[in-house]
């Protein structure tokens, strides 16, 4: 059995802690937060002990979701890795390069699995439209959600564009070359709005938006190649096909089966502690991911400066 502990255990934290208690082959020992009454809830609703203090269980398990606020992420994966616990630690990997390249090297300085939570590589309609397209030439993605105070103190390139960064590099497998941005901070001390504009060597171009502005929500992508248009809804995870054919355009549905992304994330990080193969996303995949949504960030800041 597993030994696991959620640090954090806020909005997100809490779904960490209810899958992990129902997940075979782990135990759930702890839930970390520095609100106790956070704590000792969850601790009394899956059964087991609560805590304030992260450093009072490492050594006491073999593996740790991080699920803290981002600018907490290095002080306290640092501290587990050192121990030498393996680590799922939420999306972004940290706030900057070279505390996100520190946790790497740790990692591989510990032998510990590092896998970060970009979810949406689990979401089951990206493995459908990732199977799908051949050489695409535009990527589009939409992504917004109505003002909420968790997430914002960081950018939204950081708390929601991310997700989007990390699955058009996955699908455009090319360098990217240049950057474009624009976006404004509006509500909060952060950006939260941006539009990014992202070149590769090999010709792809994607255009990212993202808003924590809105008064809906939606998550969306489309990959554009020759003859044909591959979209995909994040959230009812349903892919769609349209290829242009000599007697027309032909449109294909693909409805994946029902899954939620975050148990197949948590089961897929268990599985890599057991057999200590390299995750999904690995730590090198997040900081690549990071490095260009802190370059819209920097972008968008330096333009809105001038």
């Amino acid at each position: 059995m597993i030994k696991v502990a959620v640090i954090g255990v806020g909005y997100l934290g809490r779904h960490h802690a209810r899958i992990y208690s129902d997940l075979p082959g782990c135990e759930l020992l702890y839930v970390v937060d520095t609100t106790s009454g956070y704590a000792e809830e969850i601790a009394s609703a899956l059964g087991c002990r609560a805590e304030t203090d992260f450093r009072r269980v490492i050594g006491k398990v073999d593996a740790a979701s991080i699920v803290v606020p981002t600018v907490d992420h290095f002080p306290v994966a640092i501290e587990f890795l050192r121990a030498g616990a393996d680590l799922l630690i939420e999306k972004p990997i940290t706030t900057n390069i070279i505390e996100g390249a520190g946790l790497i090297r740790e990692a591989q300085k510990s032998g510990a699995v590092l896998q970060v939570g970009h979810i949406e590589r689990f979401n089951p309609g990206v493995a459908e439209m990732i199977g799908r397209f051949n050489v695409p030439t535009l990527i589009e993605t939409q992504r917004r959600a109505p003002y909420r105070e968790r997430g914002t103190d960081v950018d939204v390139t950081l708390d929601l564009m991310i997700h989007d960064i990390d699955i058009i590099l996955t699908i455009a497998n090319s360098r990217v070359s240049n950057v474009r941005a624009a976006g404004e901070s509006v509500i909060s001390d952060n950006l939260d709005v941006a539009s990014a504009w992202i070149e590769f060597e090999d010709g792809c171009v994607a255009q990212a938006t993202a808003s924590r502005l809105s008064s809906d929500q939606m998550r969306r992508v489309r990959i554009f190649e020759r003859d044909r248009v591959i979209s995909m809804d994040f959230q009812s995870q349903n892919v769609f096909v349209k290829t242009k054919s000599e007697s027309g355009i032909q449109t294909e549905h693909i409805q994946p089966k029902p899954v939620e992304p975050l148990r197949a994330e948590l089961e897929s990080f268990l599985e890599c502690v057991n057999t200590r193969r390299q995750p999904v996303v690995t730590g090198e995949h997040a900081l690549e991911a990071l490095k260009v949504a802190l370059k819209v960030s920097n972008l968008v800041k330096g333009a809105n400066n001038r």
